[in-house]
């Protein structure tokens, strides 16, 4: 399970719903992160690079993406190159159009995701008649990852961070919610009472944990090692991350 840093979290915990047997290295790109504020050709080289290595180093049975800036950019190049089955993570505009009742529904999601060919094609797709509100909110990455380090999270860090999603024209008319990273989830509690109002948030963790499951259900599973979390940057500040990878039932933090 591949992510910038610790937004795949929020995808391991469904999948340990699905799968508890399953073994898994989660590896945290902290040297590259935040890539919301990188050009697609950085990102894309440097997922690309990085899973090749991870893959030929582990060869695990399957990889999973679970970061949606990642995806966006890099998904097809990364398929095209490895043969090891791939599941990504894209933002959840399908079922957030199928459920908003006010027929305007927000996007947040990092920089490099909302300008996305990719996000016009599942708007294209799945919103038709309706309107998607988008807002690049780049700084909830770093209070995810502080609130996970046990740091105290402001609620106006939040609020300044979304604040242009519901000034927009329409926005006051947001009902829905698509959290199109993966580490915004991690920081529900703290969204809702920024966004101050009864607000659906939909993210695609939970259909993620089910395409993996589906794609391994015939596989047997057998925990040799205990699972185990990498960085490709400083190990020290990666362990300040100890308690929150413990509740995940991740014990060993390692250097990549």
């Amino acid at each position: 399970m591949f992510d910038s840093g610790v937004g795949g979290l929020s995808v391991l915990g469904e999948l340990r719903k699905v799968l508890p047997q399953a073994p898994i290295i989660y590896a945290a790109d902290e040297a590259g992160l935040p890539y919301g504020d990188k050009s697609e050709a950085e990102i894309a080289a440097r997922v690309s690079g990085l899973l090749g290595r991870m893959a030929e180093r582990w060869q695990p049975r399957l990889i999973c993406i679970a970061c949606n800036t990642a995806s966006t950019i890099a998904l097809g190049m990364v398929r095209d190159v490895l043969e090891t089955p791939i599941v990504g993570t894209v933002p959840a505009i399908k079922p957030a159009a199928a459920i908003t009742r006010t027929g305007v529904f927000g996007l947040l999601g990092t920089e490099a995701t909302m300008r996305q060919a990719y996000v016009d094609d599942l708007e294209t797709e799945f919103a038709a008649g309706k309107t998607l509100l988008r807002h690049g909110a780049n700084g909830l990455v770093p209070l995810a990852e502080a609130k996970l380090r046990g740091e105290p999270v402001s609620i106006d860090a939040v609020a300044e961070a979304t604040k242009g999603l519901l000034l927009q024209v329409h926005g006051q008319e947001i009902d829905t919610v698509v959290l199109a990273c993966t580490h915004f989830p991690l920081l529900a509690d703290e969204l809702h009472a920024a966004l101050g109002r009864e607000l659906t948030f939909v993210d695609g963790s939970e259909g993620i944990a089910r395409r993996i499951a589906q794609l391994t259900r015939d596989q047997a599973f057998e925990r040799s090692n205990p699972d185990r979390a990498v960085t490709t940057g400083d190990l020290a500040e990666f362990r300040q991350l100890a308690d929150a990878f413990a509740g995940y039932g991740i014990a060993r933090l390692e250097k990549f």
